[in-house]
């Protein structure tokens, strides 16, 4: 099960896991559109391919929640 981490590793931006706008590779870093089109839709820490992440919504959201776990650091 996806981790759906809560924020941009690269700039910190607020990513919900009940909307998109989100963008991870296959260890799950975490990545807002903005920050994928600066690198080329390459994840920086593996090299791997960052993709849409999909939502998480309703029932689902409230019985798995999300990482409160935040990544970016300063």
């Amino acid at each position: 099960m996806l981790e759906m981490r809560p924020d941009c590793e690269r700039c910190g931006t607020d990513l919900p896991a009940d909307q998109g706008g989100a963008f991870i590779c296959s260890f799950e870093c975490t990545f807002c559109a903005d920050c994928v089109d600066d690198l080329d839709e390459r994840c920086p820490n593996c090299g791997g391919e960052l993709l849409d992440r999909p939502a998480r919504v309703g029932a689902a959201l409230k019985k798995n929640p999300a990482s409160v776990t935040r990544r970016f650091k300063k």
